[in-house]
């Protein structure tokens, strides 16, 4: 059990590191520390794409109940989680990186409300904070706290599961709209005034 936590931990560690992170970008309003932020969300999240990638394969790599099968196996639940990361997430964040970019050429520039929207966009965020929630019942497990053991359990905690990965997608999402909606009224009053000089 104890091999098993060193392998998970680390693992762990990174994808709550990512969480974190991500969990952030939206109330940065300066573009230089957005661009400085997407910069470690990227290493943190490649990182544990990495780890969780290297684990699952030494875990169908191996013949038996080693320390690597053991840990990818508790992995197994992550792994679409990480997935979604992997297709969706990546991309995103380097192209939100490479907005900021665009704007951080002075320390106080401020971030446009488009840019931290997309900052808050689901896709981002809420793989992130699942492949981390997700990797928490193996890390239980190795720890000698197995939650999917006894069934009066596993549903309670499935319930909890799905309830924090729904509270925490509805977060990211009316986050992202509130600032999708600050970056589209000044652009919807500026074009309101010109037609209200057509009509004088």
């Amino acid at each position: 059990m104890a091999d098993q936590l060193t392998v998970l931990l680390p693992v762990a560690a990174v994808w709550a590191a990512a969480g974190v992170v991500a969990d952030g970008l939206p109330r940065l309003d300066r573009a230089r520390a957005l661009r400085r932020r997407t910069g470690w969300l990227s290493a943190l999240t490649l990182t544990g794409l990495a780890l969780t990638a290297t684990v699952l394969v030494l875990g169908l790599e191996s013949a038996g109940r080693t320390v690597a099968d053991r840990a990818a196996a508790g992995l197994a639940l992550a792994a679409g989680p990480a997935l979604a990361v992997a297709v969706c997430t990546v991309r995103r964040v380097r192209r939100l990186r490479a907005g900021a970019g665009v704007f951080a050429n002075a320390p106080d520039t401020p971030a446009p409300h488009g840019l931290r929207a997309a900052a808050a966009h689901p896709l981002i965020g809420l793989p992130i904070q699942v492949t981390a929630l997700a990797v928490l019942p193996a890390v239980a497990s190795a720890a000698g706290v197995d939650l999917l053991a006894a069934p009066a359990v596993t549903g309670p905690a499935s319930t909890v599961g799905v309830l924090g990965v729904t509270a925490i997608g509805v977060r990211h999402a009316l986050r992202h709209n509130r600032l999708a909606e600050r970056a589209i009224s000044p652009a919807a009053t500026g074009s309101s005034r010109p037609a209200g000089s057509l009509h004088v």
